[in-house]
Parts: C-alpha cells; sequence; structure tokens
C-alpha cells in the first residue's frame, strides 16, 4: 500500500471540534490550513483554542475571515490553566462542552504519551472520547525506537491495545515512510499519511530579494532559518562558515529570532563585520520569508537528532533550492530518496563545511537536477495534497 493510500475512515462528523491550545510556532499557520478546508468542505465547526489576552490577538490575526464561520471553547480555564488535567481530560471537557460528535487535535502529541503510558498500565482515556478523537500526530518518535528502549516499552503496549480496542477514528502521520510501514503491518488500523505542505508560488526573482534584504549579489547564499536552538544547530552552521569563510564565496543569511548566545553569538558577529553574514534576529514576516528562500542558493537544515518534518524543508523544496541536511531520521531518509541535496554526519562542523563546499562547487547540470527534484517534491507535498488526505482520512471526501 502506498503511503498516499488511506485505510478506509469512518463516517464523516456532523459537528468536528478541532483542539488546538498552542499559538507559538507552525500552529497557526497549520490551524488556518485545516479550520480553512473543513469549513471549505461543508464541516461544521467548533473550535477550541488560546482566547486569553494576547493569545487570542494572534488566533483572530491568522484566522481572520474564517472565525464568524466557527463557534469558539476556550482551551484554558479561568485561572489560564487547560481544564483538569491539560491533557486527555482536557480534551473531553472541551469536547462535552462543544456537544461535537467528534473531536480532532492538530497536534496529537498534546496527549498521546501520556495516553500511551497509561494504557499500558490499563488505564482507559475518558470514556466519551472513545471512537471519536483523532489527530495528527507529529512525533512519534517511540514508533521508530529500538524494541528494547525504555520510551518503546512504555508507550507501544498502550498504544497497540487502544487501537485494537477502537478508541481513534484517525491517527495522522506526517512520515510517508512509517506510514507505509504502519499500513502493511496493520492494515486495519485507522493509519493514515498526511504531507507537510509546501506553500504555493514560492518561487521569486532570487537578484530582487537580494536587493530588498541588503544581500551581496555576487556570493552563495546559505540560509539559516527559524530559531537558534541548539538543536537546530545554529552553532554547527556558524562553525562551519568560519571554515568556510576565508576560502570560498560562501555567504551566511541567518533569519528568525535566532537570539545567539556566547561564542556563537561572537563568531555569528566576527564573520557579520567581515562580510561574510547577515542576522535577522527578529520575527521576519509572510514576504521577508519568500525573499529569504529566494535570495539563498541553498538551505541549511543541520539538526540535532530531530524527528519528523520540518516547515524550512518544505518551504525550500517550494523555493526550488538545495538542502543541506543532517544525515539522520526523517529529513536525512527524505533528503537521499528524493535527490533534495546533500547529507552529512549530523552533529558535526567540518562535515557540515565538506558538504556546503560541495553545494558551492555544483555546477550548472547538478543544480539544475536539484531543483527538478524540488518541484517534484513540492508538487507531491502540496497544499491541495494536505487537504486531500486530511478529508479523505476523516471520511468527507
Amino acid at each position: 500500500m502506498s503511503a498516499l493510500e488511506v485505510v478506509a475512515p469512518g463516517p464523516a462528523p456532523r459537528h468536528l471540534l478541532v483542539y488546538e491550545p498552542r499559538t507559538e510556532g507552525h500552529h497557526l499557520g497549520w490551524l488556518r490550513f485545516i479550520v480553512g478546508d473543513l469549513l471549505d468542505a461543508g464541516v461544521r465547526l467548533s473550535l477550541a483554542a488560546d482566547l486569553r489576552p494576547g493569545r487570542r490577538e494572534r488566533l483572530e490575526e491568522q484566522l481572520g475571515d474564517l472565525l464568524p464561520r466557527v463557534r469558539l471553547w476556550s482551551a484554558f480555564d479561568e485561572r489560564g490553566r487547560r481544564h483538569l488535567d491539560g491533557k486527555a481530560r482536557s480534551v473531553a471537557h472541551c469536547f462535552v462542552q462543544s456537544g461535537a460528535d467528534q473531536v480532532f487535535l492538530c497536534a496529537l502529541d498534546e496527549i498521546a504519551s501520556s495516553c500511551w503510558r497509561r494504557a499500558t498500565l490499563g488505564i482507559d482515556p475518558p470514556a466519551v472520547l472513545r471512537g471519536r478523537i483523532g489527530g495528527i500526530y507529529h512525533r512519534p518518535r517511540f514508533l521508530r525506537a529500538p524494541p528494547r528502549s525504555f520510551d518503546r516499552w512504555t508507550k507501544a503496549p498502550g498504544f497497540t491495545r487502544l487501537l485494537a480496542a477502537g478508541w481513534w477514528r484517525q491517527i495522522v502521520l506526517l512520515d510517508e515512510f512509517l506510514a507505509a510501514d504502519l499500513n502493511a503491518a496493520h492494515p486495519q488500523w485507522p493509519i493514515h499519511f498526511m504531507p507537510d505542505p509546501c506553500p504555493a508560488d514560492y518561487e521569486s526573482a532570487r537578484a530582487a530579494a537580494r536587493e530588498r534584504l541588503g544581500l551581496p549579489a555576487d556570493r552563495y547564499v546559505f540560509l539559516f532559518y527559524g530559531t537558534g536552538a541548539r538543536r537546530k544547530g545554529l552553532h554547527l552552521a556558524v562553525e562551519a562558515m568560519r571554515w568556510l569563510a576565508a576560502t570560498t564565496p560562501a555567504f551566511l543569511l541567518c533569519a528568525g529570532e535566532q537570539r545567539p548566545r556566547g561564542r556563537t553569538a561572537a563568531d555569528l558577529a566576527a564573520l557579520a563585520g567581515g562580510g561574510h553574514a547577515l542576522l535577522l534576529d527578529r520575527y521576519v514576516s509572510d514576504n521577508e520569508e519568500r525573499d529569504c528562500f529566494a535570495a539563498c542558493d541553498a538551505v541549511l537544515l543541520p539538526y540535532l537528532n530531530h524527528f519528523g518534518t520540518s516547515g524550512v524543508l518544505s518551504r525550500a523544496m517550494a523555493a526550488a533550492r538545495p538542502v543541506v541536511v543532517s544525515d539522520e531520521q526523517l529529513l536525512g531518509h527524505l533528503t537521499r530518496a528524493h535527490g533534495l541535496g546533500f547529507t552529512f554526519a549530523s552533529g558535526r562542523s567540518d562535515a557540515l563545511a565538506a558538504a556546503m563546499a560541495a553545494a558551492l562547487r555544483a555546477g550548472p547540470a547538478e543544480v539544475a537536477q536539484f531543483e527538478a527534484a524540488a518541484r517534484r517534491y513540492a508538487a507531491r507535498y502540496s497544499r491541495a495534497a494536505f487537504t486531500a488526505q486530511l478529508l479523505r482520512s476523516l471520511g468527507v471526501a
């Protein structure tokens, strides 16, 4: 069974509660996708979200004209905490309050670990959720863990028991390889694949984007985009640039709320002072984000033990830019399987520098191959594919 095929879904919901208590990172962007797609499909929606001051404004800005078509419920109580236990009982509380007949979690990860561990001990989720709950499971790390690992030992029995007992309407995975493996091993389970979508109309002129951002026209620009958390590998990118700065035309563009510290901050400042880097250490608007990806020649993802997909990879593919990726987990697998760029030994700045140097040396024919592979990937992992898989998983399509 192909990962883009899905097992038969249950009946479509008449009234669906979408549960999304977070407003940071990718959460609101994905929420707009999901809410818009379901409303367009004619689904009656309620939404349990963060309506506290400061967060509600973010929600209103992101959902905009969709909000009047949705009934809102607070995912937080009067003390500013999630209802009850903050896990499955919180979801059950919002579900009962909404009067919906099914509930869909934009991030099943909110309750998954607790559910699996409790179920391993024989403790079920709230009974009202049985057969009525589903969602997108972004990081099911335990399913890729070694059989004897503690994480797998404490979660896998509960996961299997709840699936066998019919608790889940759907579990949607973003890993096409894992979804295919589970579909083949357990075709009766409601496991579905959905792509992390590549934004549409993302390719634009490199020269104009560089001019708007103040980037040099004659340098090979590597983009590091997102946050500067250590697990994202900003320190590795900066160390690698120190290797390349003296002898190559490499230039490092860091964009997003990086907040570098210590040696990384000092080295990045030195690179910028020498004309080898530019740091946009702030919130980046949608238009600036497009310019960042259009302006660069390649995108860096030197992540450390990162599990799951990445919106940075999706945007790189939408802009038809090759990537330089840690050779581990899903991102490494996707890069190798689809020919999206260069991989390197995770955690090693010298290996990253070597991979960046290989990108610098790539000739026109190799660059054209990467661009063609990126466009194929963007078509396969498109917004249209995201919508189709979301609706199929819910039985709406």
